[in-house]
């Protein structure tokens, strides 16, 4: 599947040469296979490398180069869908209890990024989220009811309070805590590092053609004509997995971003905090701990590469046009890099865990929409549970 184009930025971030991680070459035996380098498939190692089970790690790529190297690292326990959406959809125990478990990921993150040798950039932030239009104002009206009757740290800001704080017009927004960026690409490396001196094995290159499940187990079969026999797998390939079996559920859209030339000698703005608003689609930004402004959004619904490639361009342009309109002291900043991916979300607003009866032993994490580190920390740590005793008392909410 052919996920991303562009001028990718993260890669300049980290060089990696002293890490080798090459093909598998010949059968292997373990407990646990996790199909997928990325933020899913590194977390998920990552749990499992403290029960002292036999864990391996293959990807087709090279280490994190899926959807991982395009994703923008915001860390918001805030969701595509507000918490009285999900209360209303959800009822109050679990759409309350989502938001608990995105809160309690962000703290996990935190955790793991200071076990981890490679610096992945983790910085709390807050965010804005400001009210795009009329309609805007009653979502934030509805959200900030929902977000303090359930206990969610949350101020209202209002016009004057936008205006003296990040100098650009919104009617009214949500000033969220506990919030936080980081880089991806740094954060997978780190971990597959960490893992692999648990004894974690971790290949590249090596791509899993078919598979034959039985009660028993899995066997894997890749492009390497070599085999890995497992008790469970763990399909943690992100939007790639649905090529292996469609869900009903599950929507698939192109997104855009753009990062600016290094050029920020202090704050870019109020507390450099996360901003996004209430439109779907909508336009996020964040700074880099090296300077620079990210600016995402603008996404289509299509999926195919040409169509979705073709409007690169534009869309880095319309994307600095935003910037600038919000923020014109800007209009003289360049853009340095650009790309395209693939995104992920779901008609239901929940990211999805699956287990299919044609593929027994078999555990598909689709992390799917825009809190996708999140929603991947939280997966990790459900399926660890799952594979080793069977049992999570939040699996349900995911797995419906």
């Amino acid at each position: 599947m052919n996920i991303k184009s562009g001028l990718l930025y993260w890669p300049t971030t980290f060089h990696h040469h002293h890490v080798e991680y090459g093909p598998l070459e010949e059968n292997i035996e373990c407990d646990y296979v996790i199909v997928g380098s990325g933020v899913s498939g590194a977390q998920s190692a990552y749990f499992l490398s403290k029960s002292g089970a036999s864990v391996v790690v293959v990807d087709k790529r090279k280490i994190a180069h899926g959807s991982t190297i395009v994703n923008t690292g915001l860390i918001q326990y805030t969701n595509d869908k507000p918490l009285f959406a999900c209360i209303d959809s959800f009822g109050k125990e679990v759409g309350v209890r989502f938001y608990r478990l995105c809160l309690e990921a962000v703290k996990g993150i935190e955790e793991i990024t200071k076990n981890l040798e490679i610096d992945a950039n983790f910085i709390r932030r807050k965010s804005l989220y400001f009210a795009s239009d009329q309609a805007g104002k009653e979502i934030l009206k509805a959200e900030y009811k929902a977000l303090v009757e359930n206990g969610f740290r949350v101020e209202k800001f209002s016009k004057e309070d936008i205006k003296n704080k990040y100098h650009f017009e919104k009617e009214s927004a949500l000033f969220t805590s506990n919030d936080a960026e980081l880089n991806p690409f740094k954060y997978v490396h780190g971990i597959l590092q960490y893992v692999k001196k648990r004894d974690v094995k971790v290949f590249s290159e090596t791509d899993v053609k078919s598979l034959i499940g039985t009660k028993n187990g899995v066997e894997l079969f890749t492009d390497r004509h070599v085999s890995i026999k497992a008790k469970k797998v763990i399909f943690a390939s992100g939007y790639e997995s649905l090529e292996l079996k469609k869900d009903k559920n599950a929507v698939l859209s192109s997104s855009y971003a753009i990062v600016t030339e290094a050029f920020l000698k202090n704050e870019a703005w109020f507390e450099n905090s996360l901003i996004w608003e209430t439109a779907r689609p909508y336009l996020f930004l964040r700074t880099t701990a090296d300077g620079r402004i990210v600016v995402g959004g603008l996404d289509e619904y299509t999926i195919i590469p040409e169509q979705r490639d073709a409007m690169l361009h534009h869309k880095k342009d319309q994307l600095l046009k935003s910037l600038i309109e919000l923020f014109p002291i800007y209009k003289d900043v360049k853009i340095e890099y650009y790309w395209t991916g693939l995104f992920g979300s779901t008609h239901t607003g929940l990211p999805m865990i699956r287990e299919y009866p044609e593929y027994p032993n078999c555990y598909f994490l689709m992390g799917f929409g825009g809190s996708g580190m999140i929603y991947s920390y939280i997966f990790a740590k459900i399926i660890c549970d799952l594979v080793i005793t069977g049992f999570n008392p939040d699996a349900h909410i995911f797995m419906k």
